[in-house]
């Protein structure tokens, strides 16, 4: 890690994709990552659930891309700091020629990628240094346009990253940008936390410790009509907009944990 990457991290201010490591039993975080992921799991106490299942979702949408639809090419933003089943390994282990960028914004998650996410021969991975907010930064980036052949269709995939846009952010507006600048044939791949398949009295509970400060929210949930907007104009692929538990999931219903304690929606959805 550089000195520049050193002196941008912030200890003292949880991270996404630092506390969802810590959720997930990783030691690349610090203690105001552990601290707010703490507060959050006792609020919510399946959050590691959450995180674990919508993990098991990004490795099946990108085996129903890869297997089913052909696609070949995926931009992965808000990659998080690297785990089992990340997108290139599962993509290139169908189809080794397959190309992948990774955007994030958190020099942990970058020294990370650099360092573990290495490719096949016959494919390609690139590292980007960018914030979601800056989707012209993204798309106009030099290594992205080494790696990618927009001509050519490309997963776009948002894994439990719009839900830290808030609407002052303009999410509809930013993922609608992306969207735009891919050709036809692309898919939008998103997880995305909703409070509508949460237990009542625990949302109830978590609305109360926000309103009197003991719960820091860094995220806005949507419900299921407010995730659809981000979808106008796409094909979707079945069953639509459903929990990630049941998008696609092999496990038998019985085996799964409850509905409420994912509170999450994945979607699929193909630019015609």
């Amino acid at each position: 890690m550089s000195h520049g990457d050193l002196d941008r991290i912030d200890t003292t201010t949880a991270h996404p994709a630092r506390r969802y490591n810590y959720w997930l039993g990783g030691k690349d975080n610090f203690a105001a990552d552990r601290e707010s992921g703490d507060a959050i799991a006792a609020i919510y106490p399946a959050i590691r659930t959450t995180a674990l299942e919508n993990r098991q979702f990004l490795r099946r949408a990108v085996r129903f891309l890869s297997e089913e639809q052909g696609v070949r090419q995926f931009l992965d933003i808000g990659t998080g700091i690297p785990t089992a089943d990340n997108t290139h390994e599962v993509a290139q282990g169908i189809a080794p020629e397959s190309r992948i960028v990774y955007v994030d914004n958190d020099p942990i998650v970058l020294t990370h990628a650099r360092a573990l996410l290495t490719s096949t021969p016959r494919g390609a991975t690139a590292y980007i240094d960018a914030d979601l907010r800056d989707p012209a930064g993204i798309m106009g980036h030099p290594d992205l346009r080494r790696t990618l052949d927009l001509d050519q269709p490309v997963a776009l995939m948002l894994i439990a990253i719009v839900h830290f846009l808030f609407d002052h952010d303009k999410p509809y507006e930013i993922v609608r940008g992306m969207v735009d600048a891919l050709p036809s044939g692309s898919y939008l791949v998103m997880s995305h936390g909703t409070a509508d398949l949460n237990d009542p009295a625990a949302r109830a509970h978590a609305e109360a410790e926000i309103r009197a400060g003991r719960l820091k929210v860094d995220a806005q949930p949507r419900s299921k009509d407010e995730i659809a907007r981000f979808f106008e104009g796409l094909e979707l692929v079945d069953p639509g907009i459903a929990p990630v538990l049941e998008w696609h999931n092999p496990v038998p219903e019985a085996d799964r944990p409850p509905l409420q304690d994912v509170a999450m929606y994945g979607v699929v959805a193909r630019k015609p």
